[in-house]
């Protein structure tokens, strides 16, 4: 029935495994840049909350770890809190990260996707931890490593989200495919980390000399920028390398950039 038409926008699964799709950095930058022009909101009040919550299971979780100062002093404390946030806040992250996703397909995206996906919750915090602890095992082995690992899990929580696979499978899948093209998703996320600080260089030039308000104001503007660049970036990479599958009634009738395939 026309209904239960599905229809797959840009890569997909099997081609990815075998390192079959075309990324091309300047394009992929672009459209994002113009994805992020055109709608920002989302994804800035989706982080907003997203941050809010962080600093609520923080501030939370120290006051039963002896407080913040005893927290901040001691490693064990700042552990079992790193675990805490991975676990509670990536669900939500996870609703800002298809925000970027929904964005490289054509589709609306609104704040309270952050919310969205919290029945998979339990999946999709296990996949972020499993990710996070490989790539801080692979800093604490040898940097390259864990760069290595840090670009290849990029694309793992989409794939639990929107193909439903379980954390393992989409941790093997996403190195499997994205080391094909591991040095230009490496330019790609290396151009959004210069970006991000070169933009705190005039609060850093401004510290102490009375001017770093201007400092902190252009920092805050630019992540107004920056967040959602990362998103929609990260959305289609992962539409380029995994594909969207849509049905045909939400589909865009007309998508600038990206192909439709039955």
């Amino acid at each position: 029935m026309e209904e239960n038409k599905t229809i797959n926008v840009g890569g997909n699964v099997e081609s990815a495994e075998q390192g079959q799709y075309v990324i091309d950095i300047k394009t992929v930058l672009q459209e994002a840049w113009s994805t992020t022009k055109q709608s920002r909101l989302p994804i800035v009040m989706g982080s907003l909350m997203c941050v809010t919550l962080t600093l609520l299971v923080v501030f939370t979780a120290s006051h039963f770890l002896g407080g913040v100062e005893n927290a901040l002093a001691d490693m064990k404390a700042q552990f079992i809190i790193n675990i805490l946030v991975t676990l509670v806040i990536s669900p939500f992250i996870a609703g800002v990260e298809m925000m970027g996703v929904f964005n490289a397909v054509g589709l609306k995206s609104q704040p309270k996707l952050i919310f969205a996906f919290l029945s998979k919750g339990a999946l999709i915090a296990i996949c972020a931890l499993l990710s996070s602890t490989l790539s801080s095992l692979g800093f604490n082995l040898l940097i390259l490593p864990g760069i290595f690992l840090l670009v290849t899990l990029s694309l793992t929580v989409p794939l639990v989200v929107e193909k439903n696979m379980m954390p393992i499978k989409a941790i093997i899948l996403s190195v499997k495919a994205l080391r094909f093209q591991f040095f230009k998703l490496l330019a790609i996320y290396g151009f959004l980390s210069m970006a991000l600080i070169v933009s705190t260089f005039p609060l850093l030039i401004l510290l102490k000399s009375g001017f770093e308000l201007f400092g902190a104001v252009f920092l805050l503007f630019a992540l107004t920028y920056l967040i959602p660049l990362f998103y929609n970036t990260k959305g289609i990479l992962y539409r380029e390398i995994f594909g969207v599958q849509l049905n045909a009634s939400e589909a865009p009738t007309q998508k600038d950039s990206g192909n439709f395939s039955a």
